[in-house]
C-alpha cells in the first residue's frame, strides 16, 4: 500500500481495494510525502526542522540512513545535537501497584526516572517466527534471575509480548522496544548500565552487537569477535582444524559450481545451512546433486 501511494493511487481507491479505514491511508499517505521531501537531500544532511518531523512522525535512523545514502551513525549525531532523542512513557501493569513497563516516542517528555543502582541490560529475541523454539527466551530469562540474585538491577530490552521476558516481574526494569541499534543504545545511554549482554537473544541481538561495540558499548560476557568467528562456517571451521578438534566434514561455497565440488569431496546426504543463523532456519538436508541444484 505504501508503494500504491508512492506511486500516485489514491485513498478512495485504496479503501475500496482494502475496506482499510481511509483515516489510516491517510496517515500513510502523509508519510509517503515527508519521505518525498526527505528524498530532495539524498547524499546530504538533512536540515534540522525535517529530521525533527520525520522521527516525530517515527522514520527510524537506519531507514532515514538508508533512503538518504548515508551512515546512521551521521544521523544519531545530527539528532543528538539538536536534543531530539528518545523519551520513554510508562504502561502501568493493571492491578500491580508501581509497576510498568516502557515504550519510547519522540512527541512526549521523558517519564521514567534512573537510579544510580549497578545495571546490566540483557537483549531479548524480539519477534518469534513459526518454528522457533522458545530457547533464546528461557536463556534471557534466567540471566535476569541471575543477575537479580547477584543484587544487579536487571534491564530487559525486548518487543515480543507473548514471551516470558517481557512479563513485568521478571526483570527490575523493561523497555519494550524492537532490537535495532538506535532504541538499544538510546536506552544504554540514558541509563548508563555497566554493560549489555547479547549472547542470550539469538541472532536478533547478534546482529547488532559490533555496532553497538561500535559505538562504544560494553559487550558482557561473549566478544562480537567471538561471535562472528562461532557464525562464520569458515572462520570457525579453520579453529578447530587449528585446535585439533574433530568435527564433522564440511566445506563453505559462494555459487552452486563450488557447493558441487564440495558436495562430491564429502558425499551425500549433506546438511546445507548458511551462515549468521541460528535454530536452523534456511537448512535443507540434501540427499543427492539433482536436489543441490
Amino acid at each position: 500500500m505504501y508503494e500504491a501511494l508512492r506511486k500516485g493511487a489514491d485513498v478512495d481507491t485504496l479503501f475500496e481495494k482494502t475496506y482499510i479505514k481511509r483515516w489510516f491511508i491517510k496517515q500513510m499517505k502523509e508519510l509517503v510525502q515527508l519521505e518525498e521531501k526527505i528524498l530532495k537531500y539524498k547524499g546530504k544532511k538533512l536540515p534540522d526542522e525535517l529530521l525533527t518531523q520525520a522521527k516525530k512522525d517515527g522514520f527510524a535512523d537506519r531507514y532515514l540512513a538508508q533512503i538518504l545514502g548515508i551512515s546512521e551513525d551521521k544521523i544519531h549525531q545530527q539528532r543528538t545535537k539538536l536534543g531530539v532523542v528518545e523519551c520513554w512513557q510508562p504502561v502501568p501493569v493493571s492491578g500491580v501497584e508501581n509497576a510498568a513497563y516502557y515504550y519510547s516516542t519522540y512527541n512526549a517528555p521523558d517519564k521514567v526516572s534512573v537510579s544510580n543502582n549497578r545495571k546490566i541490560m540483557v537483549l531479548g529475541g524480539g519477534p518469534n517466527r513459526i518454528g522457533q523454539g522458545i530457547e533464546f527466551d528461557y536463556c534471557c530469562v534466567h540471566a535476569a534471575f541471575a543477575l537479580r540474585d547477584e543484587g544487579f538491577e536487571s534491564i530487559m530490552v525486548n518487543c515480543n509480548p507473548e514471551t516470558v521476558s517481557t512479563d513485568y516481574d521478571t526483570s527490575n526494569k523493561l523497555y519494550f522496544e524492537p532490537l535495532t541499534v538506535e532504541d538499544v543504545l538510546s536506552i544504554y545511554e540514558k541509563e548508563k548500565p555497566e554493560g549489555i549482554i547479547v549472547q542470550f537473544g539469538g541472532q536478533t541481538p547478534l546482529n547488532i552487537a559490533d555496532q553497538l561495540a561500535q559505538a562504544g558499548v560494553k559487550i558482557i560476557g561473549t566478544s562480537p569477535e567471538t561471535i562472528d568467528l562461532a557464525e562464520d562456517r569458515d572462520r570457525f571451521r579453520a579453529m578447530m582444524e587449528k585446535l585439533g578438534i574433530p568435527m564433522a566434514e564440511s566445506g563453505m561455497a559462494s555459487n552452486l559450481k563450488e557447493a558441487i565440488a564440495i558436495a562430491k569431496r564429502i558425499g551425500y546426504p549433506l546438511m546445507v545451512r548458511p551462515s549468521y543463523v541460528l535454530g536452523g532456519r534456511g537448512m535443507e538436508v540434501v540427499h543427492d546433486e539433482e536436489m543441490l541444484r
